[in-house]
């Protein structure tokens, strides 16, 4: 017997569920810091410094991980905000994500590309003025912070592409 009162699904769950991803947005006035694709994925695109979620790591501190370790920059993980999420279908059978999208406005050291054999360059850019290039599932999280500020967006769920909403 099943409790009426919970939903049930007839989808068959996935027990890993989906990657945890964190991207470090680090902004200084209108320019933001981006990293251009060096590696068989999305190669000459343009992305935030950005990572998985380590197990048993707080979403922030995995931020600040990983800027520190594409850029060299240090960032207290308590002066970084969340500004985005997304959730990202990637289809193909491989597994969903779950995009968190972080600000950074103050940091120690210069930017640098401590990950040559990941990333061609580091480069800042105006908000209005960003590459054309970025890499779709991030340029989403991108696109939803810069347009509407902390909210969701629903990306490459066909049904639901694009589709955005405010917290």
């Amino acid at each position: 017997m099943t409790d009426s009162t919970q939903p049930t699904s007839t989808r068959t769950s996935d027990a890993a569920g989906p990657v945890i991803d964190v991207h470090l947005i680090l902004r200084d006035g209108d320019k933001i810091l981006l990293s251009q694709r060096g590696g068989p994925y999305g190669y000459g695109q343009w992305h935030a410094p950005s990572g998985k979620l380590d197990p048993s790591e707080p979403l922030t501190v995995a931020a600040a991980r990983e800027a520190y370790e594409e850029t060299g920059v240090i960032v207290d993980p308590e002066h970084i905000r969340l500004v985005h999420t997304v959730h990202h279908h990637q289809g193909s059978g491989a597994r969903d994500r779950i995009g968190f999208f972080f600000e950074a406005t103050e940091w120690q050291n210069d930017p640098v590309n401590r990950e040559p054999e990941k990333c061609l360059q580091l480069q800042w850019f105006t908000i209005h003025d960003l590459p054309q290039e970025l890499i779709p599932y991030p340029a989403a999280g991108l696109r939803g912070y810069l347009d509407s500020g902390p909210g969701l967006t629903i990306h490459g769920w066909s049904d639901h592409e694009g589709s955005s909403s405010a917290m």
